[in-house]
């Protein structure tokens, strides 16, 4: 008597065919684990199909992730964009912080110079905006650049600060902070003490982008080149 053959992956449900499917898959393993762990096993696993198969969806994990990401950009609802070209890149940076802090994993992806060229022009909106407010304020291309790499650059570890830090009580290993500290040789951190988580966990990201914003649009023009 033949054997039935072995199944694969999931039992029980449908094997999932397309891309959209699979995208979903792939986030929900994301959500659970973190992107470091998702592998192109186990998401075939997971869509109930083999490797081989899913191979037809994705090139690698790289295109996975980046598939991932402009699907993420492009589902999240557009603000209205000022025309005051300061508050318009206040408006774009904020969005780009609520999409970061929303899927942190996606910030860990996008943590290197360049990642722009690697995004889909209808995922671009947020950068396109921030560099259209820059050169509406009277930036050169380069404090353009420079301007958005900056925000970037804070935006960035704003999020993976938090997420690090709530990863980490989730896990019952929160940071410790110091309560013997010798004032005679750290006297303005002996003074803070364990008050330091307290003030740590506050929200200053709005306040800090418009002081960050402000001072490099104040360098804006040729004189400011440099």
């Amino acid at each position: 008597m033949s054997r039935a053959p072995a199944s694969h992956g999931r039992t029980g449900r449908p094997p999932l065919t397309s891309r959209a499917q699979i995208l979903v898959a792939a986030r929900r393993l994301i959500d659970q684990d973190g992107w470091e762990k998702l592998t192109i096993r186990r998401l075939a696993a997971e869509a109930g199909i083999g490797a081989t198969t899913l191979y037809h969806h994705i090139r690698n994990k790289e295109d996975l992730l980046l598939l991932l990401l402009n699907q993420h950009i492009e589902q999240i609802e557009r603000p209205r964009l000022p025309g005051d070209p300061r508050e318009r890149i206040l408006t774009a940076a904020t969005a780009m912080h609520d999409a970061l802090a929303a899927w942190p994993w996606a910030a860990e992806v996008l943590s290197a110079d360049g990642f722009v060229g690697l995004l889909d022009e209808s995922a671009m909106w947020m950068v396109e905006a921030i560099a259209a407010g820059a050169a509406d304020h009277g930036c050169t291309p380069e404090q353009t650049v420079d301007l958005f790499r900056s925000i970037w650059y804070y935006t960035v570890g704003e999020v993976l600060v938090r997420a690090h830090s709530a990863r980490r009580r989730d896990e019952g290993r929160p940071f410790a902070y110091r309560d013997d500290l010798d004032p005679a040789q750290v006297p303005h951190l002996a003074a803070i003490g364990v008050r330091w988580a307290e003030l740590a966990a506050r929200d200053i990201y709005p306040r800090g982008l418009r002081t960050f914003v402000d001072g490099l649009l104040a360098q804006a023009g040729p004189r400011g080149t440099g």
